[in-house]
C-alpha cells in the first residue's frame, strides 16, 4: 500500500485541516491554532517550508518557545513523544504545525510542531507493505450486509467473506484518483456490490474467511475501446467506448500501468473465452504457461503463492500475466488500435487509467464484453492489500 502519513496526525486536530491559503488569512483574534499538515522543503534559521498534500507552500517561523515533540508513525496520542530541538527537524519529515498570525501580521509563527521522520514512515510504510501481502484479499463485491458487518467477495473462482467491526479501518478510493493515499475515511454503507475491494486481517484455517482491520473499496470502470487520439503532452488518450460509442479521454498518470499483450498469449485468451465452461485446454495452458506461471496472485505487493497459467487464466487474474508482458509507452498507441481499460469513475467523458492494456483485439472479437467478464478482478488499484496466497495460502 502507499502510506499516507497525514492519517496519523488525525487524532490530534480538533478541527479539519485547512489549506494553506486559508491559514495565512486567518483572523488576528482568532484564539484557536490553525492547524497546517505538510512535508518540510526547507529550513532556513527559525524558518519552515512546508508542502502541503494539497495547496502552495507554506513558510513558518518557529517561535523559540515552540514545543517540538518527535512522534512515531502509528502512534494513538502523544504519550510517548519525544521532545526535540528545531535542528531535529530535517527536510522530508512530516509535520503538524499549530500556527498564529505573526503580531506583526508579517506570516505565520508556529507555537507548535509534530514530527515524523521520514526514515521512520518509510520504515512503516515497508512494514505495512508486508502486511498486507502477508494477510491481504481482494476481490469484486458480491454482497453487502451492513447489520452484520459482513461482506463477500469473490477473489478468482472463490468467494470470501470478509467480517468487519467498529474498530476496522475503511476507506474509499477517490473518484478521480487511483493513489492509496489519496482514500478517505469511509464506512461500509458505502460499499456496493461491483466496487473493487481490498482487506487486510486474520484469515480462518481454511482461507475462507477474513476478520478485516483494513477495507479500502472502490468503484472502477471498464472500458473496451479503439484509440481516437493519442495526445503525450496532456498524457491523455481519447477513446471510442464500445459500449456507449461515445469518446472518453482517459488521463494517465505515474501509477497508471500500461501494457501490451503478446499476439500469442491475446489469441489463447480469445479461445478460452469462446470456452462456455471457462475452463482452458492442454493447448492452452501450454501456449501461455511461459507468461502466465509467477509467484504472487497480484502485483504491488504480491501474494504468497504459487498459480500456473491455467488457475491464473481460469480465476480471471491477468495481472500475473501482465507483469511479464512488455510495457507500452503512450506514443506508442496509434489511432485504431484496440484497448482495454480499467479506469476510475471519473465521469461520463473522462476518467484515469489505473491499467491499460493493448494488444487486444482478438479478446475483443472473441466477446466484445471482455473487459468486464475476464479483466474485472484482476486489478492492482494502487495500493492497498493484494490478494495473498489466492487459492492455496492461508494465514
Amino acid at each position: 500500500m502507499r502510506f499516507n502519513a497525514i492519517a496519523l496526525f488525525l487524532f490530534l486536530a480538533s478541527g479539519p485541516l485547512v489549506p494553506a491559503g486559508a491559514a495565512q488569512a486567518a483572523s488576528q483574534t482568532q484564539a484557536a491554532p490553525t492547524r497546517i499538515v505538510g512535508s518540510v522543503t526547507a529550513i532556513n534559521g527559525q524558518s519552515l517550508t512546508l508542502q502541503p498534500d494539497k495547496g502552495a507552500p507554506v513558510t513558518l517561523t518557529v517561535s523559540g518557545a515552540a514545543r517540538i515533540l518527535e512522534t512515531q508513525p502509528g502512534a494513538k496520542t502523544l504519550a510517548g513523544a519525544t521532545p526535540i530541538q528545531l535542528s531535529g527537524v530535517a527536510v522530508g519529515d512530516r509535520i503538524l504545525a499549530a500556527v498564529h498570525p505573526s503580531t506583526d501580521g508579517s506570516g505565520l509563527t508556529a507555537t507548535t510542531l509534530i514530527a515524523m521522520k521520514q526514515s521512520a514512515i518509510a520504515e512503516q510504510q515497508k512494514a505495512e507493505e508486508a502486511d498486507w501481502q502477508r494477510r491481504g484479499v481482494g476481490g469484486l463485491v458480491k454482497t453487502v450486509d451492513t447489520a452484520t458487518g459482513t461482506l463477500t467477495i469473490a477473489s478468482g473462482p472463490r468467494t470470501l467473506t470478509i467480517h468487519a467491526t467498529p474498530q476496522t479501518v475503511v476507506r474509499r478510493y477517490s473518484p478521480d484518483s487511483i493513489k492509496f493515499s489519496d482514500a478517505q475515511p469511509s464506512t461500509l454503507a458505502a460499499i456496493h456490490p461491483g466496487d473493487q475491494l481490498r482487506a487486510r486481517g486474520n484469515r480462518s484455517a481454511d482461507g475462507g474467511e477474513i476478520n478485516a482491520d483494513e477495507i479500502v473499496a472502490g468503484t472502477f470502470r471498464n472500458i473496451a475501446g479503439t484509440v481516437l487520439s493519442v495526445d503525450p503532452a496532456a498524457n491523455t488518450v481519447t477513446v471510442k467506448d464500445l459500449a456507449t460509442k461515445k469518446p472518453v479521454v482517459i488521463h494517465i498518470t505515474a501509477e497508471s500501468q500500461m501494457h501490451k499483450l503478446p499476439e500469442q498469449m491475446a489469441q489463447a485468451l480469445a479461445v478460452r473465452l469462446k470456452r462456455p465452461s471457462g475452463q482452458a485446454g492442454p493447448q492452452e495452458h501450454a501456449e501461455t504457461a511461459p507468461h502466465a506461471t509467477s509467484h504472487g496472485a497480484w502485483q504491488q505487493p504480491g501474494g504468497a503463492g504459487h498459480s500456473s497459467a491455467g488457475a491464473a487464466g481460469q480465476s480471471g487474474d491477468l495481472s500475473r500475466m501482465l507483469e511479464r508482458t512488455p510495457p507500452v509507452a503512450l506514443p506508442e498507441l496509434h489511432k485504431g488500435d484496440a484497448v482495454m481499460i480499467v479506469a476510475t469513475e471519473g465521469t461520463p467523458g473522462s476518467a484515469t487509467a489505473v491499467t491499460l492494456v493493448a494488444g487486444v483485439e482478438p479478446i475483443l472479437t472473441a466477446s466484445p464484453s471482455a473487459s468486464q467478464s475476464v479483466f474485472s478482478a484482476s486489478w492492482d488499484v494502487g495500493g492497498g492489500g493484494q490478494e495473498g496466497a489466492g487459492e492455496e495460502g492461508t494465514q
